[in-house]
């Protein structure tokens, strides 16, 4: 009876995924009135871009529409950015949403600086564009490119790069149009003064790397004032002149038939939210739509990507819950019965002391995870020299994901080391067994336990591939997302998993077998257990904000972008723990949870990375 309800459970979650994933198609090819492929193209220097295409069914040869390209930022691939590319191809326009160089399914770029030199492959692709051989129902005139954070300064580079070669060649600029989001950097007179294109800007308010900015505080992100912004209209207008002092936001600038129109927006965001908000959509929509003399009839504000989010986020949530009731149908099986094991004993009640032991050693780990996250950053730039130049490597070419690396091995060390402690000077002489602890196995059980949970990631990541081929999605949410992969990435897996997997295991060790205490409620045990496991980590999103609220900068300037990288980690952080004791409740044992979360985690992880792998 308990084999067919699981297997009823196992069905249900496919089913959801299914359909889920069904909904978030239909919405994205805006129901069925616009095409949606992926296409790879090869650049210059054997490099090769990755792009989906969505071609509007009214765009023929007779009838060419408007072409815009989609650059999404650093650690950022395609589809962090489709519902721009929805939104744009649902009122008329063709769109190629890339997979920057590096990130995706792109290749790396033999440039260490790809944003400014190539804009992330997009001005090999507009080059492409605009022979009118490559895209035969695209209007040559009216090739335009959008970007967030990067791929905004990648917009930006692009309107001068074809702006200086217009300049050359007395001609009109191969980018029509640009709308530069999240980017203000380089937004300068060596840039600007040599743009011959129409350009937005939209810029947070609360942007946390506005302190990079020419002024300071929170003046450094009022786009009203900030000397970025009034460069802009002031190249448009007045041929670099300063005779405008201050902006008025969502006017519009310039004009249209001398390509100079600008219009600077200015939305009460912070960075990584700014793309994923309806005003900010709405802006670049009105943008588009008057760039390009497009009528039409359909408002702004009428957007429909947030559903196709909401229908990814479902399929995100539900496949990783798929992977209890995949995981207990294969150990139902003959092959894997044997790992199957009685569950220890909890450990006896708390007294008061050994509650005084345990809270004290929840506070210090969590207080070593917050103070030793950014010593590790500074530690991964001097470690793996070559990802962090941007250089193409082997040797751990994840530049972001070497310092969650380090920090994930060392903690992980330092949670066995208190661990341990607290058995020996403590919980042994308190009627604590390690009995308890799951631990006793030969190694014939470790490495049937690998087996299944390299079983269990490849059923995982197929369905994920079946999902993909058939719909065009993937599982997510904003910039949270399980995607596919290139071959190649299973190398950088194999490569990775070891030291993650300190982690994996000293969390499944410390939850199973010191915070599973008799008589204590589950759902209290697993919520201290998620919380001890990302305080740490949530502290420091927790001094990043405080202090840029009281003062308008945050606390960590030079890694600021490393604790960005926190808003997709501490998720996976609180939610660790409850996937390990659903596994050690399956097997009686602390091994195969660990091995399929390393596994399927990290390949999270390491999909939503830049990888500086070898051409």
């Amino acid at each position: 009876m308990k084999q067919y309800s699981n297997t009823r459970f196992l069905f249900t979650c496919f089913f959801i995924i299914l359909t889920c994933s069904l909904i978030a198609s239909l919405i994205q090819s805006d129901f069925g009135r616009v095409e949606v492929n992926s296409v790879k193209l090869s650049t210059q220097k054997g490099q090769h871009l990755v792009f989906d295409l969505y071609k509007p069914n009214l765009a023929t040869e007779e009838n060419k529409l408007p072409f815009v390209v989609v650059v999404p930022g650093f650690q950022r691939s395609k589809e962090a950015l489709s519902n721009i590319a929805i939104e744009l191809s649902r009122r008329g326009m063709v769109i190629a949403l890339i997979d920057p160089y590096a990130q995706g399914l792109s290749s790396s770029s033999r440039s260490k600086r790809s944003a400014t030199t190539e804009g992330y492959g997009m001005f090999h692709l507009v080059e492409q564009a605009h022979s009118g051989n490559f895209l035969n129902y695209i209007d040559t005139s009216k090739i335009a490119s959008t970007g967030h954070s990067m791929g905004g300064n990648a917009a930006i580079r692009g309107a001068n790069y074809f702006g200086k070669e217009a300049i050359n060649n007395n001609e009109l600029s191969k980018l029509h149009s640009v709308f530069v989001s999240g980017y203000v950097l380089t937004l300068q007179d060596k840039v600007l003064k040599d743009i011959r294109s129409n350009v937005g800007v939209s810029y947070a308010l609360y942007d946390e790397g506005a302190f990079r900015n020419e002024l300071s505080g929170w003046d450094a992100s009022n786009m009203k004032i900030a000397p970025e912004s009034l460069r802009v209209i002031n190249w448009g207008i007045n041929k670099g002149k300063q005779d405008l002092k201050e902006v008025e936001l969502g006017k519009y600038y310039g004009s249209l038939a001398d390509s100079n129109l600008r219009v600077i927006h200015n939305e009460e965001l912070i960075h990584p939210f700014q793309p994923y908000n309806n005003i900010a959509t709405a802006n670049q929509i009105e943008y588009f739509e008057k760039v390009f003399n497009l009528n039409s009839s359909m408002s702004s504000s009428n957007q429909i990507w947030q559903w196709k989010e909401l229908m990814t986020l479902i399929s995100m949530i539900t496949a990783m819950v798929m992977l209890i009731p995949l995981s207990r149908f294969l150990l139902s099986l003959k092959i894997f019965k044997s790992l199957v094991k009685e569950i220890p004993d909890a450990l006896p009640k708390q007294t008061r002391n050994s509650k005084v032991v345990f809270w004290l050693i929840f506070f210090l780990g969590a207080s070593i995870a917050c103070l030793s996250y950014i010593p590790m950053v500074d530690a991964a730039k001097n470690i793996f020299q070559a990802a962090a130049s941007r250089e193409m490597t082997w040797f751990y070419p994840q530049r972001m994901n070497n310092s969650v690396m380090l920090w994930a091995s060392f903690n992980g060390l330092v949670g066995l080391l208190l661990f341990t402690l607290s058995y020996q000077l403590f919980g042994k002489k308190h009627g604590v067994s390690s009995a308890s602890w799951g631990l006793n196995v030969n190694m014939n059980y470790i490495i049937k336990t690998l087996a299944l949970s390299i079983l269990v990631f490849s059923i995982y990541y197929i369905f994920l591939f079946f999902i993909y081929s058939i719909f065009h999605v993937d599982y997510r949410f904003w910039f949270m997302g399980v995607r596919i992969f290139q071959p190649e990435m299973l190398l950088v897996l194999a490569m990775y998993a070891p030291l993650f997997f300190i982690f994996f295991f000293s969390n499944s060790l410390r939850v199973n077998g010191a915070m599973r205490i008799e008589g204590q409620q589950e759902w209290k045990s697993m919520l201290i257990a998620g919380i001890a496991n990302s305080l740490g980590l949530f502290l420091i999103i927790f001094i990043q904000y405080i202090t840029f609220a009281r003062t308008g900068t945050v606390f960590w300037t030079t890694n600021w972008l490393s604790v960005n990288l926190l808003f997709a980690i501490v998720p996976m952080m609180f939610i660790l723990p409850y996937f390990n004791r659903y596994f050690f409740y399956m097997t009686g044992r602390v091994y195969l949870g660990p091995m399929v979360t390393t596994l399927v985690f990290i390949m999270i992880l390491s999909t939503n990375t830049v990888v500086y792998l070898p051409i």
